[in-house]
């Protein structure tokens, strides 16, 4: 199924089908303000059955998208000084932070190897509404296969996942076709000092603006 999700009026009435479709074990496709993701709620059986869509080894983790920081820190994430300073200067927003945490409240599959989750609050505002509306965390990976670029729309993501829309597995939110975007910059949060994995949409210099000594 593919649901328009771009006026006030069709986001509201994709929310509730969105929030009983997850909370079935299903998958998600979905605008964000960089990319087009795909994703699940935060069990281990759904992130099994993201990794199977996206054809992604297990030991690859997903990142989470959040509503707010408190969101993060009610599901056990921690943030550091510089997590602070870089989440008040850039969340919501392209900017991804891996925190230590979660044990016990969130599955090791989001584990990267450094042993944090990386986590964002998205700067989409249906998205954000949607993860409140949720209650939970809502993991994140770029729509596509590997190897290929992201899908810029629901057109060529229907094309790409078309068994597992006409099944019922995927279900896509149409929020219209988005351009060339970089993806969100990545922080390491976990260590004593911030560590920058990727410069994506947020330049180094920007994050040393902000936060100034507490940015990577």
């Amino acid at each position: 199924m593919i649901l328009p999700f771009q006026t006030d009026a069709e986001i509201a009435a994709a929310v509730p089908v969105v929030v009983a479709h997850l909370g079935q074990g299903g998958l998600l496709a979905y605008p964000t303000e960089t990319v087009y993701g795909l994703g699940s709620g935060p069990s281990v059986p759904a992130l099994g059955a993201l990794a199977r869509l996206k054809g992604r080894t297990p030991d690859k983790p997903f990142l989470l998208l959040v509503a707010s920081r408190a969101m993060a820190e009610s599901w056990g994430l921690v943030f550091s000084a510089s997590a602070r300073a870089l989440s008040d200067a850039f969340w919501p927003g392209p900017l991804t932070l891996v925190l230590p945490g979660g044990e016990g409240r969130l599955p090791d599959q989001l584990r990267g190897s450094e042993g944090g989750i990386a986590v964002r609050h998205t700067g989409h505002k249906a998205i954000a509404r949607l993860v409140e509306a949720l209650g939970y965390p809502l993991t994140s990976t770029s729509a596509n296969r590997p190897g290929e670029p992201p899908a810029p729309g629901s057109d060529r993501i229907a094309e790409i996942f078309h068994d597992e829309i006409d099944t019922g597995t995927l279900l896509v939110l149409d929020g219209g076709v988005l351009g060339n975007v970089p993806p969100s910059t990545l922080v390491d949060c976990t260590g004593p000092s911030p560590r920058l994995i990727r410069e994506g949409a947020i330049p180094r210099a920007e994050l040393r603006r902000a936060a100034g000594r507490l940015a990577p």
